[in-house]
């Protein structure tokens, strides 16, 4: 039951919880002279970033090719088709990167992208309401669900398997054992 990190950005959303683009790296400064960049990766599927695929740069999500990528110590150089002098690829700096969340990759049963998991209930054993799925915090032992209660309080769940017991997509639930000591009877 792991979730993969969204990397996702909101704008122009058709629903709640499903983004048109998905961000998978930030392009950092320009790289020699032919108009490469190096790009911080932020994906955990960097193999899709290859020759000839659509991606989306800036703010704006303007359409770019990607001409050739390579890895690189600092993460990896890309080169856009049409771009060709550091000057050009500088105008690009600090930019992020997006691909179509129509095109992510499916992952294997059991792992859900985070922000499919925005917005779900949350009920314990006996399916009473905790709250609701808001956020998903990293915090690198374990993310951490982040549930609003209706009174507005948040309640911070690990995602250990010994807490997060069953998602249920279908149902848009997410079912928890709250453990003797992680909440205060005041809080629910």
């Amino acid at each position: 039951m792991t979730a993969k990190k969204p990397n996702s950005a909101g704008s122009g959303s058709p629903s709640a919880g499903e983004p048109l683009y998905l961000a998978v790296g930030s392009l950092r400064r320009s790289h020699g002279v032919r108009g490469e960049m190096v790009m911080e990766v932020i994906t955990d599927f960097p193999e899709r970033l290859k020759p000839n695929t659509k991606v989306f740069v800036g703010d704006s999500h303007q359409p770019m090719t990607l001409a050739g990528t390579r890895f690189h110590n600092e993460g990896l150089l890309v080169k856009f088709k049409n771009i060709d002098t550091p000057e050009d690829a500088a105008r690009y700096r600090n930019q992020q990167v997006y691909v179509s969340a129509a095109d992510r990759p499916k992952l294997p049963k059991g792992q859900y992208y985070y922000h499919e998991l925005i917005g779900f209930d949350v009920v314990d054993e006996a399916d009473h309401s905790i709250g609701i799925l808001s956020a998903i915090m990293q915090t690198g032992a374990n993310d951490v669900y982040v549930v609003t209660q209706s009174d507005g309080k948040e309640i911070l769940l690990p995602v250990i398997s010994s807490v997060v017991l069953d998602i249920a997509t279908d149902r848009r639930l997410i079912r928890v054992r709250l453990i003797p000591g992680l909440l205060d009877e005041s809080d629910l």
